[in-house]
């Protein structure tokens, strides 16, 4: 198999959980900000020019940072990322929903309204950005609530790839010099604990 990855959130998440299960799998790089992504040849692997992408030895493509996971976990359950039994699995799931949605989301939305790099794809609204900068927040003091318990992690403090996913919105947040507010201390923990990982990109 091949993986065709590089700069970007969704290709962060691949990275990660490949570092976090010792996994080594040839791989291209594809640089992103210079519109690699969204050339022909790329196009015919993956039709929304988006990265990360799996070609299988038989030519099936896989795209997708999730499903790429989750293909990986099967071939390689240990360490596992992904639950081990079935109420394992589904809090790992719920957990991934929610930092995608209520986390990752609004300084996704902050990303594709305000980054010139997305400019040809999304009708760009700057207020609209604005208002998710505030939302922000607002999740930060959710999830700051939830981890108030002293868990390090965010699914029964075990390290699953809900937090990788949080590693991919603290790399956005970082990007647009968005940090976690210092008010948040369990949120700050949690973040320390990510960047204390090896796995955590430099």
């Amino acid at each position: 198999m091949k993986l065709y990855n590089g700069q970007s959130p969704n290709g962060l998440r691949v990275s990660v959980f490949l570092a976090e299960k010792g996994i080594e799998i040839p791989s291209e790089n594809i640089d992103v900000p210079a519109g690699e992504a969204r050339e022909a040849e790329f196009l015919q692997k993956n039709s929304l020019g988006e990265i990360p992408v799996l070609e299988l030895d038989d030519g099936t493509i896989l795209t997708e940072s999730l499903a790429i996971c989750r293909y990986l976990e099967a071939l390689h359950p240990e360490v596992p990322l992904m639950g081990t039994d079935a109420l394992e699995t589904a809090k790992v799931d719920m957990w991934s929903r929610r930092m995608e949605q209520q986390i990752m989301g609004p300084v996704g939305e902050v990303g594709r309204h305000s980054f010139p790099f997305f400019a040809d794809k999304f009708e760009q609204i700057p207020a609209y950005a604005e208002t998710q900068k505030r939302l922000q927040n607002k999740r930060w003091a959710w999830l700051d609530m939830e981890l108030s318990d002293g868990r390090t992690y965010v699914c029964e403090d075990n390290f699953s790839v809900a937090d990788i996913t949080g590693m991919a919105a603290l790399m956005i947040c970082q990007f647009a010099e968005m940090p976690v507010p210092e008010e948040f201390e369990n949120v700050k923990r949690w973040e320390t604990a990510l960047r204390e990982r090896p796995s955590w990109p430099v």
